[in-house]
């Protein structure tokens, strides 16, 4: 039986590597039986901005309450993303500012350090592009922009990570590279 699978393009660019990446997962995934739907978030009309912080939330724009129902639809999700400067592209994280909000995301108790995880129960899976050789971001870098969606949004939310496949170097890769990383990308989510 099939699951139900949410893919986040966190992209900018659906002409990016990670618009192919998402396109074939997509494509793998439906034919594997999965039912899909995606948020591709450069099309979508928000302001990433969260200019109270959290002490007054912004009403939400359609497309992010939509999101939110996506988001709670899910069984499993895929987030697909490139590492710029480090750490992941500013319209992703205006997205889990704007999206995972407290009453959603997470709720904080009194008397308990740590918040409820209101979005337990579902998995996640990254598709992560590069120019820095994956191995140089891991040992050199420490992965800051694979924790802070790992660790301190997703897991923080109940969201429980499985896989995460880095790409790289994207920069002057060539297409038997690329082909190879697609159809890792279309094997996983086949399983």
């Amino acid at each position: 039986m099939g699951k139900r699978i949410l893919v986040i393009l966190g992209h900018p660019s659906s002409a990016s590597f990670c618009g192919a990446l998402t396109e074939r997962y997509v494509q793998a995934a439906q034919q594997a039986g999965h039912e899909v739907r995606q948020l591709r978030l450069g099309t979508l009309d928000f302001d990433p901005v969260l200019h109270e912080g959290y002490q007054q939330i912004q009403p939400l724009e359609a497309d992010l309450v939509q999101a939110q129902a996506d988001i709670t639809w899910a069984e499993h999700l895929t987030l697909v993303y490139p590492i710029w400067w480090g750490g992941i592209p500013a319209l992703l994280k205006g997205f889990f500012d704007r999206v995972f909000l407290p009453g959603f995301a997470f709720k904080y108790r009194p008397g308990k350090a740590f918040p409820e995880k209101l979005l337990h129960g579902r998995t996640a899976d990254l598709l992560v592009t590069m120019d820095t050789p994956p191995w140089y971001y891991q040992w050199v870098y420490h992965m800051p922009g694979l924790h802070q969606v790992r660790k301190t949004t997703l897991a923080f939310c109940g969201i429980r990570p499985l896989k995460t496949l880095t790409f790289g170097p994207i920069l002057g890769s060539s297409p038997a590279r690329q082909q190879g990383w697609l159809d890792q990308a279309a094997a996983l989510a086949s399983r």
